[in-house]
Parts: C-alpha cells; structure tokens; sequence
C-alpha cells in the first residue's frame, strides 16, 4: 500500500534533519579536534558547539572514536577533491604536483575538517581508519613515477627520494601550519619549489614550469 504523500515528506524532513545534524557534529568535532586535540575533547563540548544535545549526538555516533572516524572520512573526501584533477590543458605531472601542493596548502588553510583530519591521522592515541598522510604519500609517488616514465624527472635523480623530499616538506608544512598558517601560506609553498626544482627536473624541461603554480588555490 503507498504510503500517504504527507507521511512520506515528514519522513523526507526527518532525513535532511538528521544529515544536517551529523553534518554539524562532524564540524563541530573537527574544530574541537583541531583546537583542543583528540584526547582532550570531550562529548559534551562537541555536542554544545554543534547545539544539540548528548542524546542526539549518541544516536549519531556511539563513541569520540566513532566521531573521529566520521570527522577523518570527511576529510579523505577532501582531500581526494584536491588531489582527483588531472594536470591543467598542456601541463605535466611536476607541475601537476606543484598545483596540486598550493590547493592542499589552501585546503588545509581554510578547511577546518581536513585540518583535523590529518591531525587525526597522526594521533598517536587511536588508530586511523583513512590515514589521510598515508593517502598523500601515495598520491605523491604514482604522481612522481608517472612524471618519472614520462621522462620528466633529470637523469640523476630517482623519484623514491623526491618523494621523501615532497612529503616531508608538505606534511611538516601541514603540522606546523596548524599553529602558525604561515606554513601554508602560498609564499612558503613557492620558495620550497623554487629551491626543489632545478634539481628534480632537466633545464629543458624547467622553463615550462612555474613554481608559483597555475591553478588557482
């Protein structure tokens, strides 16, 4: 039997309230992860700044640790926005890379939830379900070995080590930049590849790539 129209449009509200809700919580969450840490924040903090109460955020989610595996899927699907574009019409995959550092670095300036969920990542008290930094060192390393095929990179260097060069940087730019945004500010991203490039790709090749970036961020 079809249900009456006026049931089936409560049921749809109900719906779009309780997404709007977890929505808020997982925000909520991620800037009280982002300001006090996972293992200082509390529920009920949580709970507060989203404006809902204990109950409604335990029929969301069970536990903090719940809560943070939500707060770090969110963020993947950030990050995956970031890192999903192909390079810009023209351009290889060093400069690829390059845009793609500016846009995290702007992500990460201004998005409180893949703030958090890189934190969240790192924390040293639960163990991590998306692992947003083991996410990005891989992203890094089919980035670099595609530019490696593609004869991108100078004869002499081995894209194993520029990885370690670029994750290490960006995801020290990432840690420090939760304190100080400086760290990710575009001029700091800038002399970082102004100083890698000329030693990761032939001079040919180094006239054509813009360390400044050529996506907007």
């Amino acid at each position: 039997m079809r249900q009456p129209l006026a049931v089936t449009e409560q049921s749809m509200v109900k719906q779009e309230r309780a997404a709007r809700t977890r929505e808020s919580l997982i925000r909520s969450a991620a800037q009280i992860f982002d300001r006090e840490g996972f293992s200082v924040a509390s529920l009920t903090g949580i709970s507060s700044l989203a404006g809902v109460s204990n109950g409604a955020l335990h029929f969301h989610f069970a536990s903090k640790a719940a809560l943070a595996d939500a707060v770090e899927a969110a963020a993947l699907t950030r990050l995956l926005a970031v890192t999903d574009a192909g390079p810009a019409p023209g351009a290889g995959r060093v400069q690829l890379l390059v845009d793609v550092t500016y846009g995290l670095a702007a992500a990460l300036r201004t998005d409180v939830v893949l703030r958090a969920g890189f934190e969240l990542s790192g924390e040293p008290s639960r163990v991590s379900q998306s692992d947003l930094r083991v996410r990005w060192r891989r992203w890094v390393e089919d980035t670099l070995e595609r530019a490696d095929a593609e004869g991108e990179l100078h004869p002499g260097v081995a894209a194993r080590d520029v990885v370690t060069a670029v994750v290490a940087a960006t995801v020290g730019f990432e840690v420090l930049g939760a304190r100080d945004a400086a760290w990710l500010s575009a001029s700091t991203v800038t002399r970082f590849w102004r100083l890698l490039l000329p030693t990761l790709v032939p001079a040919p090749l180094l006239v054509d790539l813009d360390a400044e970036g050529i996506r907007e961020s």
